[in-house]
């Protein structure tokens, strides 16, 4: 009895495919019986198991636990929540050594997948890949042990809506009294969580869409791109309030815009956190990713603290806070990270809390803090399809080429290299066949210039950045 995953569903950060061709019950039975084997001769015995919104999540969950519970581990059911309830059932419980959301994150609705948590540390890239190598195995030496696990089923909600709530100590109720906020759920897992925590919150708050729905009936559940904050923007003007708040699919990702309109971007809401934290913190390191603006960089270094700059992907950025023991981080995709005073995972509805918290602490609106941030003209970030063997090794033809010039190149992830005009950055994507650039520039005609860097040494590897790729 083995199994073969589909050569694209076991990816660098996550498991991921589309339901009923590359990924289905089989697959999270094997996914099940991989992960409780190897938890299992790590000494853990429980896992946690959760699911977002999607309609195939229910079926997916079923076969999971099959799968845990059939090579020995004991499952925690906590339900459909978002992804960091999940994250908090296991980081709170004593008993607790594992988690596994099954989640499409902000994917198309026929996609499904799984994150996983082991002792309390990402589980991703070579994990991944030994999950895939002992299915084909199976049962026996090398693949999966038998055994008899329990289920039994845990509510944590409340527990995970008062430590959310807790982002809010020391902060005077008053002073929070005459807050006007708005929150889009955009039909995803979150919305319940969100109701709970609003009911509780000072202040006045309009929510958008926290009806689950795993069809996305109103818009896609991607806060990083601008179309899906159209609904919330509008709110925010017609109700005339202080800013507003979106949350991907599974809610570990946050969106934010202020009370003008303005989007405020993963770089732009991780400098207000580091500015509020710095003030308590001082000289702490506060890592984000390469796709980051030069801003957010400058402005942890004016306040104080020591920016690093680290490679992109939650589970990623996770590691080097583990590594560096950075109490805040936090990635362009709106994953944002506290282990100050939280417990180091991304959880958009407890930054939407902190958002809350540092404006009250800075004694500024999040209109003002946003607006004193300085007038970049940066490109959004650009995908684009290159060939799956291609797309490294054109990386590593840009370092040689700039390796003998006086460009200020950055490999951390990729190629980031910082002249007169701004910055440029190409990497590849570790998921898909995809080429990542993005630019930033103080002006237009320097972005111009930044952007035919980008193309000239495309085209001297025989690209260009042509059709664009979604996600």
């Amino acid at each position: 009895m083995s199994h073969n995953f589909d050569p694209t569903v076991l990816r660098e950060y996550d498991i991921r495919g589309i339901i009923g061709e590359t990924l289905g019950t089989d697959d999270a039975r094997a996914i099940g019986r991989g992960f409780a084997t190897l938890l299992g001769q790590a000494g853990g015995t429980k896992v946690a198991v959760g699911y977002d919104g999607r309609t195939s999540s229910p079926m997916l969950e079923h076969a999971l636990i099959e799968g845990l519970t059939g090579s020995g581990v004991d499952v925690v059911r906590i339900g459909m929540g978002p992804t960091p309830m999940l994250y908090y059932a296991e980081a709170s419980a004593e008993d607790v050594d594992g988690g596994i959301q099954i989640t499409g994150s902000h994917n198309p609705a026929n996609y499904n997948g799984f994150k996983m948590v082991f002792q309390g540390r990402p589980f991703f890239g070579e994990d991944i890949l030994t999950i895939g190598r002992m299915a084909e195995v199976g049962l026996g030496d090398g693949g999966w042990v038998a055994g008899t696990g329990t289920v039994e089923a845990r509510d944590v909600m409340d527990a995970y809506i008062d430590r959310l709530l807790r982002g809010l100590d020391g902060i005077d109720p008053a002073a929070l009294a005459s807050l006007r906020v708005a929150w889009d759920n955009g039909n995803g897992a979150a919305g319940p969580a969100l109701e709970a925590l609003a009911a509780r919150l000072p202040g006045e708050h309009h929510l958008l869409f926290t009806e689950v729905d795993g069809n996305f009936p109103n818009h896609h559940p991607d806060p990083t791109v601008e179309a899906n904050l159209e609904d919330l923007r509008s709110l925010v003007e017609a109700k005339k309030l202080d800013f507003g708040v979106a949350f991907d699919g599974d809610g570990d990702r946050i969106g934010a815009i202020d009370g003008e309109g303005r989007v405020i971007w993963g770089d732009q809401l991780l400098m207000i956190y580091a500015e509020d934290l710095l003030a308590k913190l001082p000289n702490a390191t506060i890592i984000a990713d390469v796709k980051a603006s030069r801003a957010l960089f400058d402005h942890v270094e004016a306040h104080g603290g020591k920016p690093l700059m680290w490679k992109t992907g939650h589970s990623l950025i996770k590691s080097k806070m583990k590594e560096t023991g950075a109490p805040l981080a936090g990635e362009m995709s709106g994953h944002v990270f506290f282990k100050d005073d939280y417990y180091g995972y991304d959880d958009a509805l407890y930054a939407g809390i902190r958002l809350i918290a540092a404006s009250a602490r800075l004694g500024r609106s999040v209109t003002d803090l946003r607006g004193a941030m300085p007038a970049l003209v940066n490109t959004p970030e650009m995908r684009f399809q290159v060939d799956e063997s291609r797309k490294f090794a054109a990386i590593e033809e840009v370092k040689q080429r700039l390796s003998g010039t006086d460009a200020v190149v950055d490999g951390t992830d990729g190629v980031r290299v910082t002249n007169e005009d701004g910055w440029w950055l190409l990497r590849a994507s570790n998921t898909q066949d995809v080429l990542v650039a993005r630019a930033e520039s103080e002006s237009q005609a320097g972005l111009d210039r930044l952007m035919a860097q980008i193309d000239a040494q495309l085209e001297a590897s025989g690209l260009e950045r042509g059709k664009q790729a979604g996600h």
